[in-house]
């Protein structure tokens, strides 16, 4: 019963924001470029000056939550909305998954990406405080399904990511006609897992939530990682999680 108070104390220190100008996106951008490039080795796209940028950005919402003391952004997540997906000519998500099977959800799904927290708060606050903000949002707009992507490290030359997929997919897979088959695929066949292997906190956190896992994992040259595709259906979001931090029952 000490859990809560002690979690609000904490969360005072940060404020949620959807960026509302340029500067807040750049600010984003920036974040990401820290995370993603400079401490992954991630070779992201932009414009070579400390951002990470892609086509995509301009058609999203930026979630990000700052640090109050000192204004810094310390964690983000991109939105992009079924109608801004329209205009843009697709999810990102599908230059690396065939959507086709998803193609009745589209109306009514967003997708999520791009989230990256600063190291030194990622205390499991900052995430949390980003997927109320995430939640509110698409129950606002009225997203009923939210589709992406969560990564894993390629550790022992892909069998660890293979490891961690014969894992999940055990309890977790989509009906078979929500799922969507990689573009550039990890070759499972070919990865025979050694021991187990952890499930990495974010994909750990989709799962808790209640999405599925669409299919097996595409390989992404660009951020060295294995890329697993997650559907989470508003109607099956935890009922916990709605409860404590959405104030309503699921």
């Amino acid at each position: 019963m000490t859990a809560r108070p002690r979690f609000a104390a904490e969360a005072s220190r940060y404020a949620v924001t959807l960026a509302h100008d340029d500067a807040l996106v750049e600010e984003a951008q920036r974040l990401r470029h820290r995370v993603f490039a400079r401490e992954f080795g991630a070779r992201v796209g932009g414009l070579h000056d400390g951002r990470d940028e892609d086509r995509f950005d301009a058609w999203c919402d930026h979630l990000i939550v700052r640090e109050v003391l000192t204004g810094n952004a310390v964690g983000t997540y991109r939105v992009l909305s079924p109608e801004a997906a329209a205009r843009a000519g697709g999810y990102y998500s599908e230059t690396e998954f065939d959507f086709t099977r998803l193609q009745s959800l589209r109306p009514r799904m967003a997708e999520v990406g791009r989230t990256c927290v600063e190291p030194a708060h990622r205390s499991g606050v900052v995430m949390l405080l980003l997927w109320s903000a995430l939640a509110r949002h698409a129950l606002d707009r009225g997203f009923e399904y939210l589709v992406g992507s969560a990564s894993i490290g390629l550790g022992q030359g892909g069998r660890s990511a293979a490891a961690v997929y014969r894992r999940i997919a055990l309890d977790s897979l989509a009906p078979e006609d929500l799922r969507v088959v990689p573009r550039n695929p990890l070759p499972l066949d070919r990865l025979e897992p050694e021991g187990a292997a952890p499930v990495p906190p974010l994909l750990r956190s989709y799962l808790g939530l209640g999405a599925w896992v669409c299919g097996e994992p595409a390989w992404d040259p660009a951020f060295g990682c294995a890329d697993v595709p997650v559907l989470l259906a508003m109607d099956r979001l935890d009922a916990r999680f709605a409860r404590h931090v959405l104030g309503r029952a699921a």
